[in-house]
């Protein structure tokens, strides 16, 4: 008798792709993370000189990465999923290959071209209440593929299929092209929230032909490895698929609060049309796994954070440390309570910082005014289903003072600060979880502290 082979560690393989950082993911039956390998590389230059994306060394360490865990004989890779930043389009061939540079979302948009389009569509303000993205530039990414259809026609028309990020990474195991509702639901510009559909604009310009059939979120597809047999998810858009995990968790109404540069709360129990008003507060639509419409708000927070502690740091000579473990001292929060507290963001940065005894009392001030800015903006999306709680993760729901100040400023809720390592990738792996795992999901992802009003 031969000796057996150690057993192999059934996993799911997550490809989390940011902006900044390219991670992949190994997680267990259990969703508990056994491997991780991270990689940065340099941007590339589009044809106008603009920073993008370097598409290639995307591809190749997709694969690169892939090779390396295939060498390992300890895990067992059952599926792979794949998450990243919407608002990016891959433009491929009839074989595959992209076309074109992956244009930066950030990317300067021609005037012109935005008016014509808004203009013919009942203007700006109907055309991004109808598809609740506030007009934003490349960063409606729809904008993005009716700029090529006009710019570079020629490359236009060798387009077979216009691919979202995350379905562009599936792609190049799968060899199958789709669209998903995620990445097309994030102020793309292409949904019609009303009719529940690609908005009219869509298919008179024909781009719905150059957009590749939708498939449900939890779809998977047969790799096109020769021998292999795991499965291939389509991909998901990084903000809907951090909210997974709690949708799975959590069925009573719930608003979550997801902080980090950005603070996005976001109500997946609000699906009331938006109105012009709440637009122009940076309020807008995501679209579900399941394809429902989910309410969120941005506020520009964390980065705003960053800048006001250094000033502060600086001003009162110490360094920035000294805030990240500072807990709540409720008498400077009575003594500050008394100021006039604007909601508006960037009040804080015209505060004169002599008026502050000393860094903890400026640095609660701070707080305070951060909090009344995120409840204007969080109160934007609470309408829709009673919700009775509110759940904090990122950054903040680390920091005492936030969160006390929170439960302070919503004594009707029940507020609690949840983490979760790696929602995002695993949210890509919940989704697909019956095509991968044997076991039931875990009802304990997500650790929640309460916090007392």
């Amino acid at each position: 008798m031969g000796m057996k082979g150690k057993e192999r560690k059934p996993v799911v393989a997550i490809f989390d792709v940011g902006k900044t950082n390219k991670k992949l993911f190994l997680f267990d039956e259990n969703y508990e993370l056994v491997y991780e390998k991270s990689a940065r590389f340099l941007e590339t230059l589009d044809e106008d000189g603009d920073a993008c994306e370097n598409l290639e060394s995307l591809r190749l360490s997709v694969f690169d990465s892939l090779q390396e865990i295939f060498r390992r004989d300890e895990f067992d890779v059952k599926a792979i999923n794949f998450t990243s930043y919407g608002a990016s389009f891959v433009y491929l061939d009839e074989d595959g290959r992209p076309l074109a540079a992956l244009y930066n979302y950030l990317k300067e948009y021609p005037k012109a071209l935005a008016d014509h389009l808004h203009q013919s569509y009942g203007g700006v303000d109907q055309f991004s209440l109808d598809t609740a993205s506030p007009s934003l530039g490349s960063l409606n990414s729809g904008l993005q593929v009716y700029r090529l259809k006009k710019e570079q026609p020629d490359i236009y028309a060798k387009t077979k299929y216009a691919l979202h990020l995350p379905q562009y990474l599936s792609f190049l195991l799968s060899g199958k092209t789709y669209s998903d509702m995620t990445s097309i639901g994030c102020h793309t510009a292409l949904w019609d929230y009303k009719k529940q559909d690609y908005h009219t604009w869509v298919r008179d310009e024909g781009i719905d032909k150059k957009l590749a059939p939708i498939v449900d979120a939890s779809a998977v597809f047969p790799a096109t490895f020769p021998g292999s047999t795991f499965k291939i998810g389509v991909g998901l858009h990084d903000s809907s698929s951090a909210l997974i995990p709690y949708l799975l968790n959590f069925h009573e109404p719930f608003i979550l609060i997801s902080t980090g540069t950005w603070c996005i709360s976001i109500n997946p129990f609000n699906d009331q049309p938006l109105t012009k008003s709440e637009l122009e507060s940076d309020c807008l639509f995501y679209l579900s796994y399941e394809g429902k419409p989910v309410k969120a708000s941005r506020l520009f927070a964390g980065h705003e954070h960053e800048l006001q502690s250094k000033r502060i740091a600086d001003y009162f000579d110490t360094s920035t440390a000294k805030f990240k473990h500072m807990d709540i001292d409720w008498n400077i929060v009575k003594k500050l309570e008394g100021q006039p507290i604007s909601s508006d963001l960037a009040a804080f940065a015209k505060q004169d910082l002599a008026q502050y005894a000393n860094y903890t009392e400026a640095y609660h001030a701070l707080i305070l005014h951060l909090i009344k800015a995120q409840i204007a903006s969080t109160k934007l999306i609470q309408a829709g289903k009673k919700t009775t709680r509110i759940f904090v993760d990122g950054g903040f729901s680390k920091n005492a003072i936030y969160m006390n100040l929170l439960a302070h400023a919503f004594p009707e809720m029940e507020v609690y600060a949840a983490s979760m390592a790696q929602a995002t990738a695993i949210g890509a792996a919940l989704v697909i979880h019956e095509h991968w795992n044997n076991q039931p999901i875990p009802n304990d992802l997500i650790e929640i502290r309460f916090f007392r009003a």
